[in-house]
């Protein structure tokens, strides 16, 4: 009687829904750490709504902030916003895992769930192994991240600079955006080749996905080892890793030539620069928007069509099971390769010689749907609540979905209300709105697929 009493009041919780409040637990923590009096500068606590504020930002590395992040916090609150970050970027689960290990703990088949459901991926065998080549992988690249940094800000920082230069790695590595230079972000350094070149490598490792790294790693195992052609090479790789390198590659490329012709000549942000310059500035701005938040040149003294297409390249975001946000390379290249495919009068969405699953389409539909809903809701509600322009609204709330962290400066200047409304968007975006719809769904999933009669409707 008693076991079936135990039984009765037991919560079974899905895994997306312990996913949701493992990174809600998370937030409310650093909330709760950085509202402490020791986390800023001037021993007083900062209110709990900024701190939560934060706390969000940092876990869903996003990179809005409502303070000066170098003026404002002290090294206590510092440190408490990059292990927000790293754990954020990386995943509350991926974390766990280690611990669970370094423990001796057995991982469940629950838990093996979650991890799955975390990282994106189809199948639960070798969630450990991939868990630990993520934290180790990801440890090495920071690591030489960290290093490349120093070189730059040890001779003009001193000391310090070596914490700098690991913040900002661990920042640049999980799209976070974060940063501790001040208001100017990375301006200073728009023409410094290493700190471009090693925040932008940064981003695009930690934007394009572990599964990514590892299929790159065997195919490129393989074609030193049976000496391979590069397009042989190219062949072997799944056609997820295919998608994402393609639309990886075409969207830097789009942005930066975009960003070239429209901000070469505006004397406001890359006008008056040398050649060089102009280029690195245009290229830096193009990788950013792939939901780093760090910059180079003023966003606000942009012209509108570079601010647009900011809006939609922060709006597609990186590519799945990586730091990145944004609804994702991968699933607006589906949508695109969907759009050919029926363009071309084929019933089924294909590319490089595969057929993509109906059940796949679907979701990326679903994604990209749910995407615009909440980003139109959420620069509805801003509309009312703000007091800024349309565009600066409309950028705040792509940013904060596609957890970016990008600003026309009107964040620090958000009411409560809008503070809240964005600290939302921010835990939507970094969760994904496919993986928030299916936690807040009460109903599970159905055991009988029956199909229904077919019936045409007009479209177009």
């Amino acid at each position: 009687m008693q076991n079936k009493s135990k039984h009765k009041y037991k919560i079974d919780l899905k895994p997306t829904q312990i996913l949701v409040l493992g990174f809600l637990s998370l937030i409310i923590i650093g909330a709760i750490l950085l509202n402490l009096p020791i986390a800023s500068a001037n021993h007083q606590s900062i209110g709990f709504v900024d701190a939560l504020f934060t706390a969000t930002s940092a876990v869903c590395v996003t990179g809005l902030v409502v303070v000066n992040t170098l003026h404002y916090w002290s090294i206590f609150g510092k440190v408490v916003i990059i292990i927000l970050i790293q754990i954020g970027g990386l995943g509350v689960m991926t974390f766990a895992t280690m611990f669970f290990i370094i423990m001796g703990r057995k991982i469940r088949l629950k838990e093996r769930l979650i991890i799955q459901e975390a990282l994106n991926q189809y199948t639960i065998s070798g969630m450990v192994r991939l868990t630990r080549n993520v934290l180790l992988g990801t440890l090495l690249i920071e690591g030489i991240g960290a290093v490349l940094l120093s070189i730059r800000f040890v001779p003009e920082y001193g000391p310090s600079g070596i914490f700098k230069a690991i913040f900002h790695s661990i920042s640049a590595f999980c799209n976070a955006g974060f940063d501790i230079k001040g208001s100017s972000s990375l301006s200073p350094y728009i023409g410094d080749i290493i700190i471009n070149f090693t925040i932008m490598i940064l981003i695009i490792l930690g934007g394009l996905g572990f599964t990514v790294w590892l299929d790159i790693i065997r195919v490129l195992k393989e074609k030193f080892n049976n000496k391979y052609t590069w397009k042989r090479a190219f062949r072997k790789f799944t056609l997820h890793t295919k998608i994402v390198l393609v639309m990886t590659f075409v969207l830097i490329l789009i942005g930066f030539v975009f960003f070239f012709i429209l901000e070469t000549t505006n004397p406001n942000t890359l006008g008056n620069l040398s050649i060089k310059d102009k280029i690195l500035g245009s290229l830096f701005q193009s990788v950013t928007t792939r939901t780093a938040g760090f910059n180079t040149m003023p966003l606000s003294e942009m012209t509108h069509a570079s601010k647009f297409m900011t809006i939609i390249l922060m709006f597609i975001g990186g590519s799945p099971a990586g730091t990145a946000g944004g609804v994702k390379t991968v699933t607006m290249g589906v949508i695109i390769v969907t759009v050919i495919s029926g363009i071309r009068g084929k019933e089924s969405t294909e590319v490089y010689g595969r057929t993509i699953p109906q059940s796949i389409v679907k979701r990326a539909i679903a994604v990209i749907s749910i995407g615009f809903s909440v980003v139109i809701t959420v620069t509805m509600i801003l509309t009312v609540t703000e007091a800024g322009s349309f565009m600066d609204i409309l950028f705040e709330s792509v940013s904060a979905f596609a957890t970016v962290g990008l600003t026309l400066g009107i964040t620090s200047s958000l009411t409560t209300i809008g503070k809240i409304v964005i600290c939302i968007t921010m835990f939507i975006g970094r969760l994904g709105p496919l993986t928030m719809a299916v936690a807040l769904s009460m109903k599970g999933r159905s055991k009988v697929n029956i199909k229904k009669p077919e019936e045409k409707v007009m479209v177009g």
